[in-house]
């Protein structure tokens, strides 16, 4: 590994966040108001943290005002991914079904116009039990389902396009509250960026994995080289003694670039806190280039190029 870099007394490693492809969509949940939009968002995307365990990543991308949605009503725009169409195809129907048509005053839509179309009201119209009926508008078929306060409508299909899991960025502090100010801060830049989410809770998981364990039946297991309790015992611990916490930003973006923009906007506002503010290090998680074809060079990245 080459010389680090040193931006602002931050060091930043000569290393890369490997990425790998996966499957994704965009749904559009509006409602009668902000607040219950943001309650089927919320719901919606629950539990979709690591495709590990959950089956697929979902978060919040971004509000919508009124004009930027099919209807005209308070909106939430979320995007979930996953390792397979068939799925994500599944987790949307799932998902859609038990958080978005439960939820008082609520309508969903396709966010991505292009890619493969999967169900999304196709099969829930069967809860209407015959009493839903479709409509054509601009040659897209919405479904309209009698509920209790009105009806449910949902776009037919949605698009299942390809996407990047895995984007990773680590930060390496001197404690517990500069790890999380510092995460924070990388989190709210990253917001800002289109087509991304960072499906950890807050954005920021602090139980890193490797791939493999000592253990047969588990597939990941604690990054041991960066767990500061283990930084005297590792056999190659990445730690400094001054570095007691490290927490780290998972993004997931529609397109590398989209990640690279992530990842460069959650550095730079990492970095304008300075050493100053508890950050000694950025890094990020990759595994020799096995386990995917998306590599994010942190380098490349502040000198503003993309993914390799």
């Amino acid at each position: 590994m080459a010389e680090p870099r040193i931006e602002n007394g931050v060091v930043i490693d000569d290393t890369f966040a490997e990425a790998f492809p996966m499957k994704a969509t965009r749904l559009i949940i509006t409602a009668h108001n902000p607040t219950w939009a943001m309650h089927a968002a919320t719901a919606t995307t629950g539990f979709a943290t690591s495709v590990i365990a959950c089956g697929c990543e979902a978060g919040i991308e971004r509000v919508l005002s009124p004009g930027e949605t099919p209807d005209g009503r308070p909106g939430v725009a979320v995007l979930i991914f996953s390792m397979s169409g068939k799925e994500l195809a599944k987790q949307i129907e799932r998902r859609v079904g038990q958080c978005v048509l439960t939820c008082p005053t609520t309508a969903v839509y396709a966010g991505l116009d292009e890619g493969e179309p999967v169900a999304l009201g196709r099969n829930l119209r069967f809860f209407g039990d015959g009493w839903q009926i479709s409509k054509m508008i601009d040659g897209k078929r919405y479904w309209r389902v009698p509920v209790m306060d009105g009806e449910f409508v949902a776009e037919e299909t949605t698009a299942v396009t390809k996407g990047v899991g895995g984007g990773n960025l680590l930060i390496l502090a001197r404690d517990t509250d500069t790890a999380l100010a510092a995460a924070e801060a990388g989190v709210a830049a990253m917001r800002s960026v289109p087509n991304v989410i960072m499906p950890f809770p807050g954005g920021v998981v602090r139980s890193g994995s490797k791939v493999g364990s000592k253990y047969p039946a588990l597939m990941a297991s604690t990054n041991d080289a960066f767990c500061p309790a283990l930084t005297p015992l590792a056999k190659k611990s990445e730690l400094s003694d001054e570095v007691r916490c490290v927490m780290e930003i998972v993004i997931d973006g529609l397109t590398d670039a989209d990640v690279s923009a992530a990842t460069r906007a959650g550095m730079d506002a990492i970095i304008a806190r300075g050493s100053a503010a508890g950050v000694v290090r950025l890094s990020a998680g990759n595994y020799g280039g096995k386990l995917g074809p998306f590599h994010f060079h942190l380098h490349k990245l502040l000198d503003g190029e993309g993914a390799a």
